[in-house]
């Protein structure tokens, strides 16, 4: 039984991540339609959010800025619409990078080594290291430094984006991911990009990046994976649905990067990938994820 008829589906958004966010949107839009949904699709294009009449719910397609920082879910408990995915605070706290380190730190999850820098500050950490904006996605302004010649034109980059730069130790090995939906853990899913490098360009090329699921992984690793991704979900007070990415290093030992709040749900998106595996299909993904609406 399905709890909404007319739903919304928000995507663009004002942050430098509105072109992926269009095609998440409108690729959800699409799942629910087959769903059974009447779908009107949102393109929220400033920091304003209006919606047309007779919305019941959305889903939100918003990554980035807005999207993700506990910007639009703000507005939506103010408009009483119900919304997909992590309320105001958990989005905001997923969102920031460091903020999201430090818990990982008290709540004793593996995480890398890190620090904070700002312009003008100094790194301790030995290379090589990532540097990420502290509020960004989709691997914009994301650098690995492996050569002090390259650290400060990397920084530079990472700090056009925010004015907090975290600064991480690499950790060499693979990288994996893990997707929680509603309350099913999908299959862990390995990611291997040309040169190890999962960029932007390599996240959103089709064909470019190969992807394994479920991930050839030991059982342990996959038990622990899928464990420390329920940890992360609940340390940060998710709800609905998240992504939670991995290094395991060449001893077997994981370490948490980042979780996901609103993973992408393109063509090339790992959620969607992981949750097919899981026999999911795309409709029945987006149903499952908007009956999870609330304020």
């Amino acid at each position: 039984m399905r709890r909404f008829k007319r739903v919304g589906v928000l995507m663009g958004g004002p942050s430098a991540e509105r072109d992926v966010s269009l095609r998440s949107g409108a690729a959800v839009a699409t799942g629910l339609r087959t769903a059974g949904y009447e779908v009107v699709e949102v393109d929220v294009t400033d920091t304003r959010l209006e919606l047309p009449p007779g919305i019941e719910a959305v889903f939100i397609a918003l990554h980035g800025t807005f999207g993700e920082d506990g910007g639009v879910q703000r507005q939506l408990v103010e408009l009483g619409i119900p919304f997909t995915g992590a309320d105001e605070a958990a989005s905001r706290l997923a969102f920031d990078k460091i903020r999201s380190k430090e818990r990982f730190a008290e709540a004793g999850i593996p995480t890398p080594a890190f620090e904070v820098v700002t312009r003008g500050g100094r790194r301790s950490l030995p290379l090589p290291v990532v540097v990420k904006p502290s509020r960004q996605g989709s691997s914009i302004g994301i650098h690995r430094v492996e050569t002090e010649s390259e650290w400060e034109d990397c920084m530079e980059d990472a700090l056009r984006y925010d004015d907090e730069v975290l600064v991480e130790a690499y950790i060499a090995g693979r990288e994996l991911t893990v997707g929680v939906v509603v309350e099913r853990i999908l299959p862990v899913l390995e990611i291997r990009a040309p040169g190890g490098n999962y960029d932007y360009r390599a996240k959103y090329t089709t064909g470019l990046t190969e992807y394994l699921v479920p991930a050839p992984v030991s059982d342990a690793v996959r038990v622990d994976a899928q464990r420390l991704a329920r940890a992360v979900f609940d340390c940060l007070g998710c709800r609905g649905l998240a992504r939670v990415d991995f290094r395991l290093d060449a001893h077997g030992h994981l370490f948490v990067l980042e979780l996901n709040s609103i993973p992408g749900f393109t063509e090339t998106s790992l959620l969607p990938k992981a949750a097919r595996a899981d026999g999911l299909d795309f409709p029945s993904l987006c149903r499952d994820i908007l009956e999870t609406a609330s304020l």
